[in-house]
């Protein structure tokens, strides 16, 4: 799971600007999903729903600044590698899993930390690696034209010290240490290539810039309130770049660093398959590839993620199953969280019953129906697609419509526009009542009956004790 990884950035969806043959092969032999949408597009978000399998309303988790609830289990909710470890698998986490506090468990057993690029004052086992090699983190602003190029920088760290190297190597050590003792389920999380865009200059010397496609435009009048967002967030300390000015050379060099950084990764997917290879267990280990959310790198004069335009929400989504022969490609509606409910039936686990996240079709899972509608959440947004039309409605009062299948770059907002008011209305409707559904169900904890108590002789009784939180096992 690389962080902020859009899939139009990957050989195997059509990118031909860049190589990825590692990332590839997952898709040489299993499913490639074409339109899988991360719902909850930001960090925080999209990875307590992918834990638990429940929409960001339900988590209470729709920013980067809230997590799911200490008292969880409390609830009878369990994460995913809880689960796992429960079914007789050793669980595993490797690098980035932004939990909080930073070093929670979570259910896996075995960890290996190297948090996000953009917290240096996190003392992981990165840190304390880059320490005893006598480097340290380091900001994108310590970096020779950070704010020139707009956080497209040359890493003063060493490639063989990059973060992403060390995320890499630790899951091969774990592979080549513990792969063959029992089952395993282990989770990767890459930092990259999450801002700052700062390759090490190998990978980037094989990117052409001149082949990068371009930015998709920005349309005056359409969403300025979500731009003007979007340049005073990024001016906050953690990034401290001004994008009120960005200009399409900087647009451009942000996208080839970017792709180095894909590249980077790339070259450590191989290392992983090669050690799964070494130890004979290629054959017989399913790998799920998938990110968190996109980046926009431009595309609507936006940068980074947090809203439901297409880049920022389209996710790579590859289940590479080894005894399937071919590749084949899946073009229904899926979501990330919909990994959640498919790992847990491929390792031979029943799926609890509060989930609303489905398996992913086309893998022989009984009863995995292919979604009619997709719905997003997060901070000051909701979006619904349905696979032709996408309308997404934000806390600024814009609202969006485009007629995907059509418009996919998104330039033609036809929210207004009397003569959709009948797909508007449809979209509407559908939206509206997911989301009072998810708020009605996220409440569960706070109800004091799901039956009546009329009739209850204890409840008339001093001092009878409402359950809380209520379970959803309840």
């Amino acid at each position: 799971m690389p962080d902020q990884l859009r899939a139009d950035f990957l050989g195997c969806y059509g990118a031909d600007f860049i190589h990825t043959p590692n990332i590839d092969r997952l898709a040489e032999r299993g499913v490639r999903y074409e339109r899988a949408y991360s719902t909850h597009p930001l960090c925080v978000p999209a990875r307590v729903s992918l834990l638990t399998g429940m929409n960001a309303i339900r988590t209470g988790v729709l920013d980067n600044g809230q997590f799911l609830r200490p008292d969880y289990a409390q609830m009878g909710i369990q994460t995913w590698p809880e689960i796992l470890s429960g079914h007789g698998y050793r669980t595993a986490a490797i690098g980035k899993m932004h939990f909080y506090p930073w070093d929670l468990r979570m259910g896996f057993g075995y960890r290996v930390i190297a948090e996000d690029k953009r917290w240096i004052h996190i003392r992981d086992d990165y840190y304390h690696w880059l320490r005893e090699h006598g480097y340290r983190k380091l900001h994108g602003n310590e970096h020779p034209g950070y704010y020139e190029h707009k956080g497209a920088i040359i890493s003063k760290i060493p490639w063989e010290y990059s973060v992403d190297h060390f995320v890499g190597q630790r899951a091969c050590q774990f592979i080549e240490q513990y792969g063959d003792e029992e089952p395993f389920a282990m989770m990767v999380g890459f930092p990259g290539p999450h801002c700052p865009y700062d390759p090490s200059p190998h990978f980037l010397d094989a990117i052409d810039p001149k082949r990068l496609p371009s930015a998709v435009p920005e349309v005056e009048g359409d969403a300025p309130e979500l731009r003007k967002n979007s340049i005073e967030g990024n001016k906050r300390p953690w990034n401290g770049v001004d994008y009120a000015e960005f200009t399409s050379a900087q647009k451009r060099k942000i996208r080839a660093h970017y792709a180095a950084l894909v590249t980077q990764i790339d070259y450590e997917i191989g290392q992983m398959l090669d050690a799964l290879s070494d130890k004979g267990l290629l054959d017989n280990t399913i790998i799920i590839f998938s990110s968190d959310h996109g980046d926009y790198l431009g595309d609507h004069n936006l940068i980074g993620k947090g809203t439901f335009f297409e880049s920022g929400i389209r996710v790579p989504l590859l289940v590479h199953i080894p005894w399937h022969d071919e590749s084949r490609t899946c073009r229904d509606l899926t979501c990330l969280t919909d990994v959640t409910p498919t790992l847990l039936h491929l390792a031979g686990c029943d799926v609890p019953h509060y989930m609303d996240a489905v398996p992913l079709p086309e893998l022989g899972i009984p009863n995995a129906t292919p979604r009619e509608v997709i719905v997003g959440m997060a901070q000051g947004g909701w979006m619904i697609e349905d696979g032709t039309w996408r309308m997404s409605k934000y806390a600024t009062g814009e609202n969006l419509l485009f007629h995907i299948a059509e418009d996919p770059a998104e330039q033609h907002n036809l929210y207004d526009d009397p003569g959709y008011l009948d797909v508007r209305t449809r979209l509407d409707t559908q939206l509206m009542q997911e989301i009072m559904s998810a708020i009605h169900d996220s409440q569960h904890d706070r109800r004091v009956y799901t039956e009546s108590l009329s009739q209850d002789p204890w409840f008339g009784q001093e001092g009878w004790q409402r359950p809380y939180p209520r379970s959803l096992d309840r």
